[in-house]
């Protein structure tokens, strides 16, 4: 069911306020420092996360929210009784946001029976800010204007295969090098999502530790452009549905016609 109006404007509105409150950081000096598992949080990550949580308070209080940065507070029994959630990232890319080389993003999207139905991605660098869902299409807004999206559909030939700036690995050098032809584009954050769904890329994929906020939102606008983030198996990935938040490994297609199982299949 598509999300209603008021619903998608406010999200898109907290969306661009913590933009906002990501900038003033961004353009000072700002310390790093590390959380349990080592990744970089800064005050740009903290100002965004309380303001989406409690804008999304006021905005929709039935609905709970699920953010990185407090997703340690919020015990597993609890959250499994969720149907319905918001799942946040305050500031998808804080690597790239470090480096100050503006690939970096804010993720919302809204989870109802563990299927991401709706995402907002924002880009405080350029103000690009991306939503959609299966359900309502995916578009881009720029400045006054917005324009629906659309994955390419045949691919591009070489294809454009995505490749994160921070986590890129041997499994993924392998698996580039069996696709054949490509043109690689490094890309931070969860704007590899928003690319695939405008047709700027093809394939995107991933191997190692992602967490459910890094890719919820990015999955929803993606299937509103008629692309598709699936497990090894063939599966769409699935929210707020296991012990552990973190994700397995998948591939993200513009074309869901694309031999990706081919791909997957180390050569004997």
């Amino acid at each position: 069911m598509p999300v209603a109006e008021a619903v998608r404007e406010g999200v898109i509105a907290l969306a661009r306020e913590a933009a906002d409150a990501i900038l003033q950081v961004y353009a000072g000096e700002f310390a790093v420092e590390r959380k349990n598992d080592a990744s970089p949080v800064t005050a740009a990550d903290m100002a965004a996360h309380h303001r989406i949580v409690a804008g999304l308070a006021e905005l929709t209080p039935d609905i709970p929210v699920l953010s990185e940065e407090s997703a340690d507070a919020v015990p597993l029994a609890r959250r499994r009784r969720w149907p319905r959630l918001w799942v946040v990232d305050p500031l998808d890319g804080t690597r790239e946001f470090v480096k100050r080389n503006g690939e970096f993003t804010v993720n919302i999207a809204l989870v109802e029976d563990g299927v991401a139905v709706f995402g907002v991605i924002q880009q405080p660098v350029t103000g690009a800010l991306w939503h959609g869902g299966a359900d309502c299409g995916a578009y881009l807004r720029e400045g006054a204007g917005e324009r629906p999206l659309r994955a390419l559909r045949p691919a591009h030939a070489p294809l454009r295969v995505a490749a994160s700036r921070s986590h890129r690995d041997g499994r993924t050098e392998a698996l580039i090098a069996r696709i054949g032809r490509t043109e690689p584009v490094a890309l931070g954050s969860s704007l590899k999502f928003c690319w695939l769904a405008e047709g700027r890329m093809d394939v995107y994929p991933r191997f190692g530790p992602t967490s459910e906020w890094d890719t919820a939102a990015g999955q929803a606008i993606l299937e509103g452009a008629g692309g598709v983030v699936l497990d090894p198996r063939g599966r769409p990935f699935r929210y707020n549905q296991r012990d552990t938040l973190l994700n397995g490994d998948f591939i993200a297609l513009g074309d869901p016609a694309l031999p990706w199982r081919k791909w997957l299949q180390p050569t004997p």
